[in-house]
């Protein structure tokens, strides 16, 4: 896992294989504390500014003014109160995230971390939350992977806003299909009971912060939400790196 400590013993060995350069771009320099990406390439990154639907965070354009909830949100039932994602899941982002989940590109989770701290710690500012829980992998997939996107994100939010990180308390019981080609029901059914909270745990009105790093149509965090509830946690919010439009 990516800690403070973890990061300092690396960052020697990124700069003897990748000397300053962004492994986005090939071009110009760039830093393991910005998980080499450049600044150039940081430019394409867009925030998620309002009007976006209040409950799952769906950027709009316009000129909205009032807090609204998208039609696809009224049509679902939720157990999120709101998910909210740092940016769009759309080009350096895309490719950083993908390196880094599926080719195990480590370095780009200080680039990852940095988004998502940016947007959050100042949404939190005032608001009382008890516990942040990664989105868990299924246990064969994380042995595949060697690791959980989720949870590093997960630990990198919870060093920055001292709401205590909590793990085991909610596991994936069923290994789900790839999400990717489904559509919005078949990823809510793909999804359906495949989460669970741990018996020995007893949960009485917490206020839970679930982490992912990408946002779709939310079956995978409402599946995670739904659980949690029903295990007796109180509100629910959801915040990810990235937001698929």
């Amino acid at each position: 896992m990516f800690g403070a400590f973890a990061q300092s013993c690396l960052d020697p060995v990124l700069r003897l294989f990748y000397p300053g350069i962004c492994q986005i771009c090939d071009k110009e320099r760039a830093t393991p504390e910005h998980g080499f990406v450049c600044a150039s390439c940081r430019q394409q990154v867009q925030f998620i500014r309002p009007p976006f639907c209040g409950r799952c965070g769906l950027p709009f354009q316009g000129d909205l003014t009032t807090t609204f909830e998208c039609s696809n949100c009224h049509e679902m039932k939720l157990f999120f109160i709101s998910a909210r994602s740092a940016v769009v899941a759309k080009t350096v982002v895309l490719e950083a995230i993908h390196r880094y989940k599926y080719r195990r590109h480590l370095w780009y989770e200080a680039f990852l971390a940095e988004l998502l701290l940016r947007e959050v710690a100042p949404a939190l500012q005032g608001q009382k939350w008890d516990m942040i829980l990664p989105v868990p992998l299924f246990p064969v997939k994380e042995r595949e992977r060697e690791f959980n996107q989720a949870e590093h994100l997960a630990i990198s939010l919870s060093e920055a806003t001292g709401v205590p990180l909590s793990k085991g308390l909610l596991y994936r019981v069923i290994p789900t299909m790839t999400q990717t080609r489904l559509s919005r029901e078949q990823r809510a059914a793909n999804m359906s009971n495949a989460f669970a909270v741990n018996k020995r745990t007893k949960l009485n009105g917490e206020r839970i912060i679930l982490v992912d790093d990408v946002f779709t149509t939310g079956a995978t965090t409402n599946a995670c939400a739904r659980a949690l509830i029903l295990a007796g946690a109180g509100d629910v919010c959801v915040w990810t790196v990235a937001r698929g439009l």
